[in-house]
């Protein structure tokens, strides 16, 4: 068996290529398909971390909406090239009733009282806000030390990026759907 060393210019040429196709394939991935993000401070704790590696899906909203629960990454409202991550609270047409850390939706002259299980301490906001046919309510969930829709206003569908789909640091919270949350009604009023 004969073995043929490539001269250092065929060696050139083959990593020049690999560098190409990889590439080819991953900028279209990374810009379309999914990004990586690192959770920077507060807001979201417990549920995320400062310092947690995020994978966003950008696909997903493209065939469906947010729904309430979801994780997301949206460009800031008045800043394109800051991103925050937050939870969505409310949906386009309802109107949220902020008491103290108890959160009323209506919409359609239904009401219900949300249940937030992944909330660890007591805040307090009142306030009321309703939501045109493209705006979400967005909120951290470490509500005392997050900066949302309750002080910068609704979001608008068109800020939002994509939502969380996988956590790979740290290794300890390896997981897909990090903070995903079906949210149940605790009550609901008619």
């Amino acid at each position: 068996m004969n073995i043929v060393k490539k001269t250092k210019r065929q060696e050139f040429f083959e990593l020049l290529r690999f560098a190409f196709i990889a590439f080819i394939i991953v900028i279209p991935i990374r810009m379309f398909v999914a990004q990586p993000f690192i959770v920077n401070g507060e807001s979201m704790h417990p549920t995320l971390a400062n310092g947690d590696y995020l994978i966003i899906d950008e696909i997903s909203y493209r065939n469906s909406n947010p729904e309430r629960g979801d994780v997301i990454v949206f460009r800031f409202p008045s800043d394109d090239k800051r991103f925050l991550i937050k939870r969505v609270v409310g949906l386009p047409g309802e109107t949220l009733n902020l008491q103290g850390s108890t959160i009323t939706i209506k919409k359609d002259g239904t009401e219900i009282v949300l249940d937030e299980p992944y909330l660890t301490k007591k805040y307090s906001t009142y306030g009321e806000w309703t939501l045109s046919d493209d705006e979400y309510f967005v909120m951290g969930d470490n509500r005392n030390a997050s900066s949302d829709s309750r002080s910068w206003g609704v979001l608008t569908e068109d800020r939002i990026i994509g939502k969380t789909f996988l956590r790979l640091f740290p290794l300890s919270g390896i997981g897909m759907h990090p903070g995903e949350h079906n949210h149940e009604v605790t009550s609901v009023i008619e």
